[in-house]
């Protein structure tokens, strides 16, 4: 049976040092992300047709899967964790890729005015998710983006958004930095988004 596996991190450890230590680096990737994928695979290990399918068609069809729902609420935790886990991975970089540019840009100065308000919208709605989750610039099949927050490791995928840009705001992310302080990782956090990637993906979902 096919399992899924951790993503190696693009970069080092210490690399998005000082806006993201390399310990909590270290830990986020190598245990967290790590248990994710493990506990997806113990979840599916009795439904191997299944682990045929890539994790995002999977989520994208969570509500119709042929599970059990305990099995269901285990791949909504551990395969979102693993999803979002993943493509956090992928959109930083060291030093970061500045601000949008190109189609993307467009897109964003047109829904949103300017790329300071798309932070600001996204920053609001990490500081105000309640206890752990996510805040999510996304995209519907037209393209069209908005800005959404999801509880735990709960996918855009699974409400039809393909999420383009998201940040983690478990404490697990930043407490070892920020401590209490979410507002300042969140502001902090923006120095190491690599936008060529997020322009990628935005891309994709463009056709």
């Amino acid at each position: 049976m096919p399992e899924f596996t951790t993503p190696p991190l693009p970069y080092d450890y210490a690399s998005l040092e000082p806006t993201i230590d390399t310990l909590t680096m270290q830990i986020h990737h190598d245990k967290h992300h790590a248990t994710y994928v493990t506990n997806l695979n113990a979840a599916l290990k009795e439904f191997p047709a299944i682990t045929e399918q890539s994790i995002e068609v999977i989520l994208i069809n969570l509500d119709t899967l042929p599970v059990p729902d305990a099995t269901r609420m285990a791949i909504r935790n551990n395969g979102g964790g693993h999803a979002n886990h993943t493509m956090f991975w992928e959109i930083m970089t060291p030093g970061g890729s500045n601000v949008p540019t190109g189609a993307l840009a467009e897109t964003i100065n047109a829904t949103f005015g300017d790329f300071e308000s798309l932070k600001k919208a996204i920053n609001e709605a990490g500081t105000k998710r309640f206890g752990s989750g996510w805040s999510w610039l996304v995209a519907d099949n037209m393209g069209a983006l908005s800005v959404v927050s999801t509880p735990n490791q709960d996918s855009p995928l699974s409400i039809g958004k393909t999420p383009l840009l998201g940040v983690d705001v478990w404490e697990h992310a930043y407490y070892l930095k920020y401590q209490n302080k979410r507002a300042d990782y969140l502001a902090a956090w923006w120095a190491v988004v690599n936008w060529d990637k997020v322009a990628e993906r935005f891309a994709a979902v463009k056709g």
